[in-house]
This record gives structure tokens, sequence and C-alpha cells, in this order.
């Protein structure tokens, strides 16, 4: 059997993360459990196929997973997911600091940082242009 993409300890613990789903008093289709859908998400992600493309096993349609994506994202979802799992390996002292780096895609320079000052030539004298 494969193994699966979601396992019962880490969706109970994810759980309580998600935004409740919509009232729909005037009835209609019965939305895709949370679970359901973040299964199918994750196989797309995973696997690299089209949303199109997800099999029907999987309990829901492409779109539906990728409506419940964008949702989620409005709504801070995965901020806090990955907020609430960061601080739960910080508290099990999990996290390898040795192998951390920061880059400039993901720590902003307030203010374009420090003034640099000029920039030294490197010549003297510019060379004479060859095209003319």
């Amino acid at each position: 059997m494969a193994k699966p993409i979601l396992t019962d300890e880490l969706w109970q613990r994810i759980e309580p993360l998600f935004p409740p789903l919509p009232a729909r008093p005037k009835g209609g289709r019965p939305p895709v459990p949370d679970r359901v859908a973040l299964t199918g998400i994750l196989f797309v992600l995973k696997s690299g196929i089209q949303w199109e493309l997800l099999p029907k096993e999987m309990g829901c349609s492409g779109m539906t997973c990728w409506r419940r994506l964008r949702d989620w994202q409005a709504a801070g979802l995965w901020q806090r997911l990955w907020q609430s799992l960061l601080d739960e390996l910080g508290r099990a002292d999990a996290i390898q600091w040795q192998r951390a780096i920061v880059d400039s895609s993901s720590v902003r320079a307030v203010f374009g940082g420090r003034p640099r000052g000029r920039t030294p030539r490197i010549v003297q004298r510019m060379g004479a242009n060859a095209t003319s």
C-alpha cells in the first residue's frame, strides 16, 4: 500500500487552523471536506501534474482543489500552518540553525540598507572608442 500523502497525525495537528467552510443556507452540493482538498493539492504539488489531470480517485476535482488553494491563500492559512509547524519544531529543539540560510528574497532591506558611498573607478581614463 502506498504511503499516505497526509497522515492522520499531521491532519489532527493542523485541522484546527483551517477556516470554517461557509454556510449554505439554500442547500446545494455539500462542499468537499478540507482534508480531501488538501490531499488533492499536495498530490498536484508533489507529482507536478496539471490541475485538470487530478485523478477522480482523489475525491475532488482539480478545479475544486485550485479554488480551495486560492481561498486558503486569501484567508492566510499557509502562513498560519507554516508558523504553527515551525513553532512546534522550535519547542522540540528540532531546528538545525547551522543549516539555516537567509537570502534577499525573504529578508527585506528596510529603506534600501546602508548607503554604500561612491564606487571607485578601476581605470584612470577611458580607452578610445573602437567604433568611431
